[in-house]
């Protein structure tokens, strides 16, 4: 009985070891960019909590409970389920293509009755950068460099981000290669293939543009290039989204004085164009300053992938990272109008549940690598290929 007790208490000692090593500056810069976001979806719905802000923090704090309780999972199980959520993330997104919802024109959703729909892709995010992880974890720096090896982690990137492009779902299927790209690049791929494929994308640029791009895609381009041929239709959201931004100034009009977002010119204004928002009532510094809380998350994330002794470990906190920085700067470069709109919102600033669960939950991958820095992940290469 007394052994049975010794033993519990150093299982519950050791737990409370993993959570304290849990990064706290990495922890209160996510609290503070979902807090900043709560307090403009207060000030744009009237100075009211309802019907955004409440939620937000709702499930801002249950993603956050469930990032924490991720973080003292070990790697090898977070190894061990790679393969298998990466399989699970493409069987879904094959039955979107059969039997997926239809809304606004793009066919992206599963329906699950009562406990609603969801995007597979959402899945797919966290899938491939594990299976990605997992693949070279076990494969030697040579074959990582340059090889025929190289076709695997090609054909693991390119047939979500396919399935995904088809929906059509581009800003999705943008982040999904990009990811991977990064992925790839990090594990050690040699710098002339890189330059290569570099040239390659950019010559096939144009036809893909005119060949492989929906209608409505091609003209978001154009927009994005000539918003003002029409700024009451295909432009309007990128012209209200830069007059909110500089009539922001350098520190903005104040909290709740908004005229883009208070009187419903700016489209969007709590999820793809909330950073339009803040930048209108804040201004200049205040964009700033939720910039440099991104800053942190992601220089942190990447201290953590730095002192990780698992190869494993470390690319899988540079994929979880670069998703999350792409979501930054697409979102940031969209609102500005140096990218054509996509539907990236900006994370945990955006209201959105999906979004935010998918981001949180790779942060307790990044805080499962943080809290287990020291530990190996082990496996021969053929079981890990």
């Amino acid at each position: 009985m007394t052994f049975g007790g010794l033993t519990s208490r150093a299982e519950r000692g050791r737990l409370i070891d993993k959570l304290l090593e849990i990064d706290r500056v990495f922890s209160l810069a996510l609290i503070l960019i979902a807090g900043a976001g709560a307090l403009m979806m207060f000030s744009i719905a009237g100075s009211s909590w309802e019907p955004w802000a409440a939620n937000h923090l709702t499930r801002f704090g249950v993603a956050f409970v469930l990032m924490v309780a991720l973080a003292v999972i070990d790697l090898r199980v977070w190894a061990a389920v790679a393969y298998p959520l990466y399989a699970l993330g493409l069987i879904l997104l094959i039955a979107v293509e059969v039997v997926g919802d239809v809304r606004m024109g793009a066919q992206r959703w599963l329906d699950l009755g009562p406990l609603g729909s969801f995007q597979p892709s959402e899945i797919m995010k966290l899938g491939l950068v594990l299976a990605l992880g997992r693949f070279y974890h076990g494969l030697s720096a040579d074959r990582a460099r340059l090889s025929w090896y190289l076709l695997i982690p090609v054909a693991i990137i390119a047939a979500p981000t396919l399935l995904v492009a088809h929906q059509p779902d581009l800003g999705t299927a943008m982040l999904l290669a990009l990811t991977g790209l990064a992925v790839v690049v990090l594990a050690g791929l040699s710098w002339r293939v890189i330059f290569a494929g570099a040239g390659l994308a950019l010559a096939a640029l144009p036809p893909f543009i005119l060949f492989g791009l929906h209608d409505y895609q091609r003209q978001r381009i154009m927009t994005f290039l000539n918003p003002e041929s029409d700024p009451s239709g295909s432009g309007y959201h990128i012209l209200q989204s830069k007059i909110a931004l500089g009539s922001g100034g350098l520190m903005g009009k104040g909290y709740g004085l908004g005229s883009q977002s208070q009187l419903n010119f700016l489209p969007e204004k709590q999820t793809d164009f909330i950073f339009a928002t803040l930048a209108e009532e804040f201004g200049f510094l205040g964009c700033m300053a939720v910039l440099l809380l991104y800053c942190a998350v992601i220089f942190t994330s990447l201290r953590t992938a730095s002192v990780a002794h698992s190869h494993f470990g470390r690319l899988t906190v540079a994929g979880v990272t670069s998703t999350f920085a792409l979501y930054v700067l697409i979102n940031g470069a969209m609102v500005m109008g140096m990218a054509p709109v996509v539907g990236v919102p900006m994370p945990l600033l955006s209201y959105g549940g999906s979004v935010m669960l998918t981001v949180m939950i790779g942060f307790g991958l990044v805080q499962a690598v943080r809290v287990h820095r020291y530990d190996e992940v082990t496996g021969s290469k053929s079981s890990l290929i």
